[in-house]
């Protein structure tokens, strides 16, 4: 077999389209695509609509991880060596279609078809770095700041090709949850974006691009806005923590030994 013929694999087509281990299926607002603790035997491809990811914790409480949009893979946890448990519920937004999955035709595409692994290894790096980024906007920036993030994700600014400023239906409560803070201070937020000229909302949320402002440049008063309380700080830091001291360990000597050198050098000096 050529080469040529080896590169012809369509990504688009194959995630567009039902077949061996692959099913399209369709939800309705609010219906689950998977729940936390179960099975992690299957991914998924949105096609259309938004979903969300929740958690809950021991005590009942419910927290919104992310949103996916359409183009976005959900469940990829199943790809694991040891396949494990659901970390997450995924539950539509809006009306859905998405392509599901088996990990069995997942990991056969994956390992002979390049392009597409190549496809799947550059949304895996998109999803870290947005990780990345939805950690430190939680850690540095004010709820009224990380109000504008989601907002502005939410409406799709800076992705290629013209988008709909309007986003799916959220509630404040929701948001409230994505940002750590309160519905009321979303609420309050929300009414000081709309009297600035940054959101309009009868019905529906549209953002407009002078939002950008809040996030680029920083450009809105700094009175109102609410900080990261300690005690939420602590919580978040508090798995981190280890994970950051192992990084660091093995640089502590190297900088001890920067240290001394320039110690001696000073008082050589």
């Amino acid at each position: 077999m050529s080469r040529n013929t080896l590169s012809t694999f369509d990504c688009a087509a194959f995630l567009a389209n039902a077949g061996l281990g692959r099913t399209i299926i369709e939800l309705e607002p609010k219906e689950t695509f998977f729940s936390q603790g179960d099975p992690a035997n299957t991914l998924f491809y949105l096609q259309r609509g938004r979903a969300k990811l929740t958690v809950v914790s021991q005590t009942g409480k419910e927290a919104t991880i992310t949103l996916l949009s359409a183009g976005d893979f959900v469940g990829e946890e199943s790809l694991a060596s040891i396949p494990g448990l659901r970390l997450a519920t995924a539950s539509a937004v809006n009306t859905c279609a998405a392509l599901k999955i088996t990990r069995d035709e997942m990991t056969r595409v994956m390992h002979n078809e390049p392009s597409f692994a190549d496809f799947f290894l550059k949304f895996m790096l998109t999803r870290s770095m947005r990780t990345q980024a939805d950690l430190v906007d939680q850690l540095f920036n004010s709820s009224e700041k990380r109000l504008a993030r989601i907002l502005l994700l939410m409406a799709e600014f800076g992705m290629p090709g013209e988008r709909d400023k309007f986003i799916p239906p959220i509630s404040q409560e929701t948001l409230a949850e994505m940002i750590g803070t309160t519905r009321s201070r979303v609420s309050f937020f929300m009414n000081r974006f709309r009297k600035l000229g940054f959101i309009n909302y009868n019905g529906r949320i549209q953002v407009n691009k002078s939002l950008l402002n809040v996030v680029l440049l920083d450009q809105l008063p700094e009175h109102n806005s609410q900080k990261p309380l300690l005690p939420k700080l602590e919580a978040i830091l508090k798995p981190v923590i280890p994970i950051i001291v192992k990084i660091v360990k093995p640089v502590v000597p190297i900088v001890a030994a920067i240290k001394r050198k320039l110690a001696i050098e000073a008082t050589g000096d």
